[in-house]
């Protein structure tokens, strides 16, 4: 057997992603990005899984909870949202991998403005 490269990996996991996007839908997409942008303008640093929860409960709902990866990726590309600590996970039973998430970018207003997705 033989080992991946990093760069293997890490094409491997974005091609994984990508093909977790498309089923999931633009429109789920589209929802879920404003809302974690929204959410974390409205109540600052905040667990994956919570933001996770809360999209869920306002409606905005997938096929896959694993659907929410790219969405947290692609604002972390875009330098919308950034890694600021981990936390155990709730739906892990405790195990190590929870990230909390903070906006980075902010407008004159002090939150996001809608204008960079």
């Amino acid at each position: 057997m033989t080992q991946l490269t990093l760069t293997d990996a890490l094409d491997a996991r974005d091609q994984a992603m990508e093909a977790v996007a498309q089923h999931a839908g633009e429109s789920f997409q589209n929802q879920a990005l404003a809302f974690v942008l929204s959410y974390l303008t409205a109540h600052g640093e905040t667990a994956g899984e919570v933001l996770t929860e809360a999209c869920m409960h306002a409606g905005i709902v997938p096929h896959d909870c694993r659907s929410f990866g790219p969405v947290y990726m692609k604002l972390a590309r875009k330098g919308l949202i950034e890694k600021c600590g981990t936390i155990p996970r709730r739906h892990g039973h405790g195990t190590a991998g929870g990230n909390v998430w903070r906006l980075v970018y902010k407008t004159k207003g002090g939150g996001w403005d809608g204008e960079y997705i």
